[in-house]
């Protein structure tokens, strides 16, 4: 399924994305390192076993990142503008090696652009969910989106 076009959306509208992400060490060891991020909870196995956690805790800007990932395909794919901004975000659980994550959107908020007629505002409301169905991340996602040609 592309993305939808701004006229096509409804405040309400829920998806539950169907593509689930189970994350690996070299996920997390990757984006680190990509990110020059270097929190040992991350990428030092004795370290993180010592922190209360007693584990590797995955990196959270992977982790939101895959959020918004998983979530263009059933909304944004091919009918961006651009995104304008995320709001909101919180991380209430942390995600583990091995965590098998999915998604959830809701539409919260439409509202016609005053500067581009042929564009939208949505705003998203982004959920992920492990594998026992608590929530690990969370945020408002306002993109501006084409309207129907």
């Amino acid at each position: 399924m592309t993305g939808r076009f701004y006229d096509d959306w409804q405040i309400g509208d829920l998806i539950e994305h169907p593509i689930r992400r189970t994350v690996t060490e070299t996920d997390n060891l990757l984006f680190s390192a990509m990110t020059h991020n270097p929190q040992p909870l991350h990428i030092d196995a004795e370290a993180a076993k010592a922190s209360e956690f007693g584990q590797i805790v995955v990196n959270g800007t992977f982790t939101f990142a895959l959020m918004v990932g998983l979530s263009v395909g059933e909304t944004t794919l091919g009918t961006l503008v651009a995104n304008l901004g995320y709001d909101q975000l919180v991380m209430p659980k942390p995600v583990f090696l091995g965590d098998t994550l999915r998604a959830t959107t809701e539409v919260t908020a439409l509202k016609d652009s005053r500067s581009r007629p042929d564009a939208g505002i949505v705003t998203f409301a982004h959920e992920l969910h492990n594998q026992r169905g608590e929530v690990v991340c969370r945020c408002l996602r306002t993109a501006l989106m084409q309207r129907r040609p």
